[in-house]
């Protein structure tokens, strides 16, 4: 990861008595009142919201493209695809510029909330009816002390998207 513009919180397992698990890395992030997770090795970098380009004809979620030294990377507004109204945004707004196979996106999240180290063994497989925002997009839910972490697939998030007509 390149760079975080705010140091988020460090939520380390280890102790907590969880020495001997594998450990995922994950960034977290809300979108409405949920708190997403991703590998942290799939990001890049967080940034504040800058200056976002619409695209003509690009699919409904894709908000535009920035610009991020040079590279053009499409955006793509994470209410919008999981169907969700929008708000205002605010200093909390974040984009997490994610890499995974040969793709570059950035997605506008609500807030970024930190980065957490939890034991693998507390990871279930998405529960075979679930209702809610983007069901289809996750891989599994991470069970923490007091929360749930819902842990997305990045690519089937971005299946049947052509993001690279935009970028």
């Amino acid at each position: 990861m390149s760079s975080i513009n705010e140091a988020p919180s460090v939520h380390d397992p280890s102790e907590l008595g969880h020495k001997d698990a594998e450990l995922l890395q994950l960034v977290t992030f809300n979108i409405a009142e949920e708190e997403f997770g991703v590998d942290i090795l799939s990001v890049q970098e967080i940034i504040r919201l800058m200056q976002i380009t619409t695209v003509p004809r690009a699919p409904a979620c894709i908000e535009g493209v920035i610009n991020l030294r040079g590279k053009v990377i499409p955006v793509i507004d994470m209410r919008k695809r999981f169907n969700l109204p929008a708000v205002e945004r605010d200093n909390r707004t974040r984009i997490i510029v994610m890499e995974f196979g040969a793709k570059i996106v950035g997605f506008l999240v609500d807030a970024v909330s930190e980065v957490l180290r939890i034991p693998a063994n507390t990871v279930e497989p998405a529960p075979a009816v679930v209702s809610g925002v983007g069901s289809e997009y996750i891989k599994g839910v991470g069970k923490l002390d007091d929360r749930l972490l819902i842990l997305l697939d990045l690519d089937s998030l971005l299946e049947g998207m052509d993001i690279s007509s935009v970028a």
